[in-house]
């Protein structure tokens, strides 16, 4: 017997029957010593006289993030009571999905990442997305607005609209969704240390246009704690961030009730070199750390846990990213029910936008990319996403072109429309390895989560460092083994050939001058007095305990820009710099 099947059989008292209410396994203890004697058998047996012929191949059975694999699943491997551990689709723990009907009843929603240059240029990306069947916006931010800069910031000089949309004020807000009815698009915003400043230029532009707070849908990413842990693009330190984002969190729950206001985002932390196992901790333990933020405030769980959304990375190991997202309901559910007892089932339901991994694309053979995404899409299906982006093929290179982005949408819709992968609710459960590997992930990740508990929770682990090195301990060993050629990427340490050349999107360098030229109208027409008194109720308000959000929606109605804000922000909550770590 494997050291799985033993370790399966110990779990599950060796075989012991359960009662008969659905909460047996499919074999009675008989029948299970019975499938373990054949097991030994066939190892014995046929197993061993195939191996002395054809031995296995010299390769490392393991998964991308290095778990190792057993050669055969049997229901030794997967004894899971049914109704605790799996359940059914719509219900309690949620392994099998969040919705009854998952796909059979609705599509995921196909949300497409776009923003580039100005806001013009990406108002008619997005109209020629929802154009192509695309199904809810998802807007990229360029770098300065990710730090709370201007585009007439020094700072800012050869990245406006590089990696995004340039954001500076409402005004271009309001040219970035012109033809956008807000109230029938939702709409998500990748942005985190800012993210207070640009949900309140949304908000005040739905006030602008007669639209109801409560009629507004959407997300802001708004996750402070992973961009410690992992990319890096704050504005304030760890702890004052978190009294952003629970502000956030508090005036969205009475203001605008269909908003998510984080996106707890493992995708940047599995980007920067987790495994599996620890993109799925991490994630699920930040999670934690704004649910008890939010206790601390005097919030009651159920009013704020059910907007709470989640944003994982879907990397190439087919059955692992599956497991990985079964395991992820299945945590989030028993942490919400048995240790913080929200009482409403909407609370207990993880719900989670996916996108295939940037950092599998590659520039060699970009083409091969169109293949990795397909798969990585399919396994973000099977693991039962709520919203897919299915990355370009050139993205390595540049922002996606037009033909590019097309492409992996079409390659969204071919999976809905052609695969039949949609007609049954999770069609790989009961899995005799499915759910081997949601168990190991499971088991392993509450080692991490309960060790970061020990810690003092996120924002101690944080200050302490331990997320940042084991990240970087695990980016290391797999640059290694690829170096090594123990882990094979095609096209880049295996199937070598020269790269076909493919077109590219180009960012027009006057970019920059037209957004400032822009900049500088919207700062000559505005009402300076008003500019400033919002400015001085900003900072009031952050000197206290006051809630942040309605004086920052006041001026950005005023056209206080993005970086004014932040700059009370930053001067009264203090800055963050990163911690050497060895």
């Amino acid at each position: 017997m494997t050291n799985q099947q033993q370790e399966a059989a110990g779990r599950h008292g060796q075989g012991a029957e359960y009662t008969s209410d659905g909460e047996s396994p499919a074999l009675g203890a008989g029948e299970l010593s019975a499938l373990r004697n054949e097991i030994a058998a066939w190892r014995d047996k046929t197993l061993a006289d195939s191996l002395r012929r054809l031995p296995e191949r010299k390769a490392r059975f393991t998964t991308w993030s290095g778990l190792q694999l057993p050669d055969l699943a049997t229901p030794l491997d997967a004894l899971n009571p049914y109704l605790t551990d799996l359940g059914f689709p719509g219900q309690y723990p949620y392994t099998r999905g969040v919705q009854p009907t998952m796909y059979r009843g609705r599509l995921w929603t196909m949300r497409m990442f776009a923003g580039f240059g100005t806001p013009e240029q990406t108002n008619q990306r997005f109209k020629y997305l929802l154009e192509q069947g695309q199904t809810g916006l998802s807007t990229a931010f360029d770098f300065p607005t990710l730090m709370g800069y201007d585009s007439d910031s020094p700072r800012s000089l050869g990245e406006v609209g590089m990696c995004g949309v340039a954001v500076d004020t409402l005004r271009d807000m309001e040219v970035l969704f012109d033809g956008i009815p807000l109230d029938k698009v939702t709409t998500s915003m990748t942005i985190n240390g800012p993210a207070i400043v640009l949900l309140a230029f949304y908000v005040a532009l739905a006030d602008q246009r007669g639209i109801p707070r409560s009629s507004i849908g959407g997300t802001v990413q708004n996750d402070c704690l992973k961009e410690f842990i992992a990319q890096h693009a704050w504005l304030v330190p760890p702890r004052p961030a978190m009294r952003i984002v629970t502000d956030m969190m508090e005036f969205c729950a009475k203001e605008v009730p269909r908003w998510n206001t984080v996106s707890v985002s493992g995708y940047h932390i599995r980007e920067a070199g987790a495994t599996a196992t620890q993109e799925l901790a991490f994630t699920l333990a930040d999670g934690v750390g704004y649910v008890e933020s939010c206790l601390a405030r005097g919030m009651d769980v159920d009013t704020f846990a059910p907007r709470i959304s989640f944003f994982f990375d879907l990397h190439n190991d087919f059955f692992e990213e599956i497991a990985k997202f079964r395991a992820a309901r299945r945590i989030w559910a028993r942490l919400m029910k048995e240790r913080f007892g929200a009482k409403k089932p909407e609370s207990w339901k993880l719900r989670t936008h996916a996108q295939t991994a940037g950092v599998t694309l590659t520039a060699q053979q970009p083409y091969n990319n169109v293949v990795r995404v397909a798969l990585q899409g399919l396994a973000g299906v099977l693991g039962g996403t709520q919203s897919l982006h299915t990355n370009s093929l050139d993205e390595t290179y540049a922002l996606p072109t037009e033909n590019a982005v097309t492409v992996a949408l079409r390659t969204q819709q071919i999976i809905a429309e052609e695969s039949g992968v949609t007609h049954t609710i999770d069609p790989l459960g009961g899995s005799y390895f499915v759910e081997w590997l949601t168990d190991r992930l499971e088991k392993d990740a509450m080692k991490i989560i309960h060790h970061i508990d020990e810690l003092g929770g996120m924002v101690s682990a944080i200050e302490k460092g331990y997320p940042q090195r084991e990240i970087a301990a695990s980016a290391y060993e797999f640059q290694r083994e690829l170096e090594m050629g123990d882990r094979v990427m095609v096209g880049v340490n295996k199937y070598v050939s020269d790269a076909p050349a493919i077109p590219l999107l180009k960012i027009d360098q006057e970019v920059q001058r037209k957004q400032v030229d822009n900049l500088a109208r919207v700062k000559a027409k505005r009402d300076e007095a008003r500019v400033e008194a919002s400015l001085g109720a900003v900072r009031r308000a952050a000197e206290s305990s006051a809630n942040l959000m309605p004086p920052i929606i006041e001026a950005a109605k005023a056209y206080v820009t993005e970086q004014e804000i932040c700059d009370v922000l930053r001067a009264a909550l203090g800055t963050y710099t990163d911690p050497a770590e060895f």
